[in-house]
């Protein structure tokens, strides 16, 4: 970790919809003397958030206001120099993300963001993992609700298993909640470049060195009903199950034969079919410019759902683990999903990279490995559940 910088933390985007919660949700748990800082493109509407979060605390109204654009290499790189952590939700990462990774993997800097998209998370890893291994920086993608709950939730699990054996666990998701124009953006982005994302998937596959004498695999996916979570199983087209088994690889405590399903989750066969369609039409649309450029005008970035409705939105996932004889059901839930809960894990992420003891760890890392079970215990004194159900 970087000594000598201006900041413990800057947030990048707090002048966003899931920025501001994420700056609010600083405000109120952030330890005295941390010291962190705002930035984005737009100096009246930092200004803005500052007043805002000083009716939280009146310490922050002297809160650092720092002026960057995600086009600004140059900003970025002084926002970068500033910071022991930057953590972004200025999405679609595909075309805001990159510029930023990189200067905070020059600078040695720890990076954080809510990207659920693979091709950036892939594009970041061919462009700047090793120039991070190099300086120190940790770049951990997807910590909110892509992809946390999943990944420490596996993690968790495993931990009730038993050690050296083939281990299997699958996922199973289910939430209420609505999405927010950024949100929205980021996915029909992502659907919108599903060949160049396999092309640098493929790229990525090629340059990624693999595990030495174990097996990591994820597991074929087909819809059926799950009797053991009383729920229909349909494959869940997102970047989860690709973080997971990236732990999976990097952590021996998975065993020398891992795999991972990961699954949306709904009680009836109605819903189900409902949930498949939409998805196959979103992306389908998305791969039309007219029909996208649609799309993107239904909901515009900065948008989100009222405080009376994240109050009502929540998450369950039920993860079911085997191994060396034993079998174990595991619960990870909280409440509204993407963006109570996304702003509270994405702030406790940056407090855990900057506090506490973590393992050594530098380059493209996951929240697993990154900070393990130092994260699972700042988030379950947070308020959200990590419990075995039956072991």
């Amino acid at each position: 970790m970087p000594t000598g910088r201006t900041y413990d933390i800057v947030l990048f985007g707090a002048t966003g919809f899931t920025g501001g919660l994420t700056a609010e949700y600083l405000a109120r748990h952030a330890p005295a003397g941390t010291r962190w800082a705002l930035a984005g493109r737009s100096p009246a509407k930092l200004a803005a958030v500052r007043e805002r979060l000083a009716t939280i605390d009146p310490a922050l109204a002297g809160l650092g206001l720092l002026t960057a654009d995600a086009d600004d290499p140059a900003s970025l790189r002084a926002v970068a120099g500033a910071a022991r952590v930057v953590a972004t939700t200025v999405g679609p990462y595909i075309h805001h993300g990159d510029a930023l990774a990189g200067a905070c993997a020059a600078a040695g800097t720890d990076y954080l963001d809510l990207s659920g998209e693979p091709e950036f998370v892939d594009r970041t890893y061919l462009r700047h993992h090793a120039t991070a291994v190099a300086s120190g920086a940790r770049l951990v993608h997807c910590c909110g609700f892509d992809s946390i709950p999943y990944d420490l939730g596996v993690r968790f699990t495993v931990q009730q298993l038993p050690e050296g054996v083939p281990l299997k666990v699958e996922g199973f998701v289910t939430a209420s909640g609505t999405f927010s124009g950024g949100t929205f953006h980021s996915a029909v982005t992502a659907f919108s470049r599903l060949r160049s994302g396999a092309r640098t998937a493929a790229e990525r596959g090629r340059a990624e060195q693999r595990p030495a004498g174990r097996t990591v695999r994820g597991l074929p996916g087909r819809p059926r009903y799950e009797r053991r979570v009383g729920a229909w199983a349909l494959p869940a087209p997102t970047i989860d199950p690709q973080i997971v088994l990236r732990s999976a690889r990097a952590l021996e405590r998975y065993g020398p034969d891992f795999s991972y399903g990961h699954y949306l989750a709904p009680k009836r066969l109605p819903s189900a079919v409902a949930l498949a369609g939409g998805v196959g039409a979103l992306v389908a649309l998305a791969q039309v410019p007219a029909a996208r450029n649609w799309l993107l005008g239904r909901r515009l970035p900065g948008e989100g759902p009222s405080a009376e409705k994240r109050a009502k939105s929540w998450f369950r996932v039920v993860f079911l683990g085997e191994g060396g004889g034993r079998q174990v059901v595991t619960e990870v839930s909280g409440g509204d999903p993407g963006y109570g809960e996304t702003a509270k894990m994405l702030a406790e992420s940056a407090l855990c990279l900057a506090f506490d003891d973590l393992p050594a760890a530098s380059g493209q890392v996951t929240t697993a490995v990154a900070m393990g079970e130092a994260l699972t215990g700042r988030l379950t004194a947070a308020g959200i559940g990590f419990r075995v159900l039956r072991s």
